[in-house]
């Protein structure tokens, strides 16, 4: 295999999604401490970097223009906190006021979406930097504007940066959204491909698992790209550049509904043909689409173009030919499954010709519907009623909130009680470890203590080996590049860089070594009270919650039963409203899959439904499979008979799905099992033969739903701790 050129490897270096967020930071970073040893002031080192570091926490992507302004309004609260903090310092009664009102309301504003809650946190980190600075003047208010100023100084200089290189680079942030997007989708098809292997005791259940729990990645990459192409659509007609990249998007839409699609019980089909090669054809086939769909996300990223291989066309012959072959020798016995097997490879030779397209997005055949919903408030009524909403102790976000105040002020007491030195970096740790819910504090809470102690087991060592001011300055500029090319994926190598970048920073102007110690016992104390704190404040246990979260999720496959079927009614049309419950529907599955997740990471007790949750999972997952069939192959039916019982049986399966969904959302009885459902069952899947194809595969569709809810059911009971029923 030929090596990749020098000019490859710096091109594949550009594409990389961490790689231009790490290069800002070093160009800010050096600019600033270059500028300090210019001026001969190494005592500006620390408050302009702290000001680098949280403006670069509060960056999200958007255009440059939404950049300046949230730029602009990120420099007018880290301006009022910093200000506020200098003059209610010397205060301890009327500061811990304020901190305790203003980390409340900061977390609060998460309500009005990600941007928000960004500034928020990073105005929140930076008025604890102000402390800092203020604590180590003993609160003297000397030139207290000094340290704002400064503060505020790194940040306009990192933000300036910021909006530069989006104004220079606009299309790249889309670019590697859309490679994430198809690279998670290919791993979707790898993992839709496993189902297809035709072995005897299969542990099917795992595989649709690990199916369900992939889809919960997949559907977190379709909205972070749908944001990221929302925030570069304005208010008028997108230009050529935005206009491919986003029938980029809706391909990725379509696709991930086609290969969710489920046309019969894979095990039923393992069984029938076990001594055929049907299923390894549509193993084969599949597997070459996934590969594909990574194929293309690389060429996005790299902006190269995209080019479909043949072997998948020949891949899909092969398998027509095998389904011909087994159509030829007219076995009755599988008469029905050889129509499930059609429909599949109908789906599959769909997502063949939509793969093969995707060098032309131009020429994707049908026209979309090309709006996009933006959850951002409009008005300043709207994102006030949005935060009034959340003001009760019901709201996730409102318990957060309480406890991030009450953490806060614990830890300032805590401070004040035994002074340590440093104490104001326990307020800051605590601010890290503190999550929404136990899971997440519980694995920040390890990785933050371990990170420490490795950044100051590192920074001990580097500070006897390279005594040298101006190397330990460059050590420090490196070690917080690193800090942000890893937050998001390895918070430990991430929090012992930053440990080693404070060392190396303070070291500039004072004692390192002194440092070490303080540090050490100020991330441990920190740590307790956001443990704490979330264990004792208003606990958010996932647990309890679960039976909300089913329900969400059967009501959401509700609705996209229902918009799928007003398509049958009126044709094919991928309108917002259709798009807005499909995606609902695959959110409410993601949700599910993350709150399982977070399930294991608590203690015993509020994890005893837990396998109860996972066997849910895949239960409403393979529903959300039948469901995607019957949306993958959605077209105006011709008039016949049978369209009064594919109304009346979709009407009453959405009905049957909304009453599991408020029986789990008020913890009441629900039946195991029902005769009703068991009668339109057995109608459903008696099909006639001169039926058309159309509504064939819609009734069959609906069997397979109607099917899947007993054992939906019965997991209900289940979840519910109720003896069963029957009616």
């Amino acid at each position: 295999m030929p090596q990749p050129s020098f000019r490859q490897s710096l091109r594949r270096l550009w594409a990389l999604e961490k790689f231009g967020y790490s290069l800002r930071v070093l160009i800010a970073m050096a600019g600033s401490m270059g500028l300090s040893w210019y001026l001969g002031q190494p005592s500006l080192i620390i408050p302009l970097f702290l000001g680098i570091i949280a403006s670069a926490l509060v960056e999200t992507d958007d255009s440059w223009l939404g950049r300046l302004s949230a730029l602009l309004v990120t420099l007018l609260c880290f301006s009022i906190a910093a200000i506020a903090v200098e003059l209610l310092f010397p205060y301890p009664w009327l500061f811990v006021a304020g901190l305790a009102l203003s980390t409340f309301a900061l977390v609060m504003l998460g309500a009005l979406g990600e941007r928000y809650g960004a500034i928020a946190q990073a105005t929140l980190i930076l008025s604890i930097y102000s402390m800092i600075a203020a604590d180590q003047r003993n609160g003297e208010l000397q030139q207290f504007w000094r340290d704002p100023l400064l503060l505020v100084a790194g940040a306009a200089w990192y933000g300036l940066l910021s909006v530069c290189w989006n104004a220079l680079f606009a299309h790249q942030p889309v670019q590697q959204s859309l490679a994430r997007l198809y690279r998670e989708l290919g791993l979707y098809f790898r993992y839709k491909a496993a189902l297809f292997e035709p072995v005897r005791q299969l542990d099917v259940e795992q595989r649709r698992l690990e199916l369900a729990q992939q889809n919960g990645r997949v559907v977190s990459a379709l909205n972070a790209a749908k944001e990221t192409l929302l925030h570069r659509l304005g208010s008028g007609r997108p230009g050529s550049k935005i206009n491919h990249y986003l029938k980029l998007y809706f391909l990725a839409q379509d696709l991930h509904e086609r290969v969710s699609s489920s046309h019969y019980p894979y095990q039923a089909l393992a069984e029938a043909f076990f001594h055929s090669d049907v299923l390894f054809r549509c193993q084969r086939l599949l597997r070459l689409q996934a590969s594909a769909c990574s194929e293309l996300g690389e060429a996005i990223q790299l902006r190269q173009t995209f080019r479909y291989s043949e072997a998948n066309g020949q891949a899909l012959e092969d398998l027509q030919a095998s389904l011909e072959h087994l159509r030829e020798q007219n076995n009755p016995a599988w008469r029905g499954l050889l129509r499930s097997l059609r429909a599949l490879s109908s789906n599959l030779s769909t997502l063949q010709r939509q793969l093969a397209s995707a060098s032309d997005p131009a020429a994707l055949e049908g026209t979309q519907d090309s709006s996009l919903l933006d959850r951002q408030p409009q008005t300043l009524r709207e994102a006030f009623n949005r935060i009034r909403l959340q003001l009760t102790p019901t709201s996730l976000l409102f318990r957060h909130a309480l406890r991030m105040a009450v953490a806060l002020v614990a830890g300032y007491a805590a401070l004040h009680a035994i002074h340590p030195e440093q104490g104001y970096w326990v307020l800051l740790t605590t601010v890290f470890v503190c999550q929404p819910n136990y899971g997440a504090t519980r694995i920040k809470l390890v990785q933050r203590i371990s990170g420490t102690v490795l950044g100051l087991v590192v920074g001990w060592a580097l500070f006897d080996l390279f005594p040298s001011q101006p190397v330990q300055a460059l050590f420090a500029v490196v070690a917080g590049v690193v800090f942000f090319a890893t937050r998001s994926t390895r918070y430990t190598l991430a929090t012992a860089a930053i440990t080693l970048m404070v060392l190396f920073c303070f070291n500039q102007v004072g004692d390192g070594y002194g440092l070490i110690w303080p540090r050490l016992f100020d991330t441990l104390l920190g740590s307790l009270i956001a443990a704490a704190a979330v264990f004792l404040i208003l606990p958010d246990w996932q647990g309890r919650r679960l039976n909300q979260v089913v329900a969400n999720t059967l009501s959401c496959n509700s609705d996209y039963l229902r918009q799928i079927m007003r398509q049958y009614d009126s044709g094919k049309h991928d309108d917002l409203a259709y798009r807005l419950a499909r995606r609902n529907a695959h959110n409410a599955d993601a949700a599910l899959s993350t709150t399982l997740s977070n399930m294991l990471l608590e203690p015993g007790h509020f994890r005893k439904d837990a396998e109860t949750g996972f066997r849910f999972l895949i239960l409403s997952h393979t529903l959300l499979n039948y469901l995607s069939g019957l949306g993958a192959h959605r077209e105006s039916l011709p008039d016949d008979a049978s369209d009064a019982l594919l109304e009346r049986a979709a009407g009453q399966l959405a009905a049957s799905l909304d009453d599991l969904a408020k029986a789990l959302a008020q913890n009441e009885p629900v039946a195991i099992y029902s005769e009703e459902e068991e009668a339109l069952a057995q109608q459903l899947e008696q099909i006639p033969e001169e039926m058309d194809d159309a509504h064939r595969l819609v009734q069959t569709q609906l069997g397979l739903i109607c099917r899947q809810l007993a054992p939906l059911r019965s997991m209900a009971a289940h979840l519910i701790k109720q003896q069963p029923v029957q009616r």
